[in-house]
């Protein structure tokens, strides 16, 4: 084992206060970060398993984890994308779980609850759910990237950095999930 000096020690004493001073979120801030983004994590959560109660745990997981690795990231729009980037790991580890079955999980598009704005309710009903099994019918990664992209509105940066693809891919593989989630709509119609 190699000795350390205390200029050594000095200089990791000083790097770790660096990283706590980079990181100052007190409970103010904190409750105001977790009042504009709990309500979105939760939706892409509830959105890649399909199960709301599984989303309120992974919530609540995805902001412990945030808290605790004290990231340096500049602004807001990092720190969301760090706790997208969070959540969207923790789905992954639970589908990388032995006992866990993507099937067993309940249909997507269940825990949706939306009112018709004025239009024919059963008509929409049906769409819904047309467009929840097709989905459902998608790879993981297609149902991640069309729900970064059209439902939370983020940037192919934000999803390249969400999904740690390059981001230079995200346009094409955007272009191949949509073309995918149409043909299968289209074999629903029939």
């Amino acid at each position: 084992m190699r000795d350390v000096t205390i200029t050594e020690l000095e200089r990791l004493g000083g790097g770790i206060a660096d990283a706590e001073a980079t990181f100052q979120m007190d409970e103010e801030a904190f409750r105001r970060f977790y009042e504009r983004t709990a309500r979105p994590v939760w939706a892409y959560l509830a959105r890649m398993t399909g199960d709301p109660r599984l989303a309120d745990d992974l919530l609540q997981e995805a902001y412990y984890r945030f808290l605790r690795a004290r990231p340096a990231l500049d602004d807001e729009a990092h720190r969301r994308n760090y706790l997208f980037r969070i959540a969207t790991n923790l789905v992954h580890d639970i589908r990388r779980r032995p006992h866990v079955d993507d099937n067993a999980l309940p249909e997507r598009g269940e825990c949706e609850t939306s009112e018709a704005h004025g239009g024919d309710v059963a008509a929409d009903t049906v769409r819904r759910i047309d467009l929840a099994r097709a989905m459902a019918r998608l790879k993981p990664r297609e149902r991640d990237l069309l729900w970064l992209a059209y439902a939370q509105g983020s940037s192919h940066g934000e999803i390249a950095q969400t999904l740690g693809l390059k981001a230079s891919s995200i346009k094409m593989l955007l272009f191949r999930a949509r073309r995918r989630l149409a043909a299968i709509l289209r074999d629903t119609e029939r």
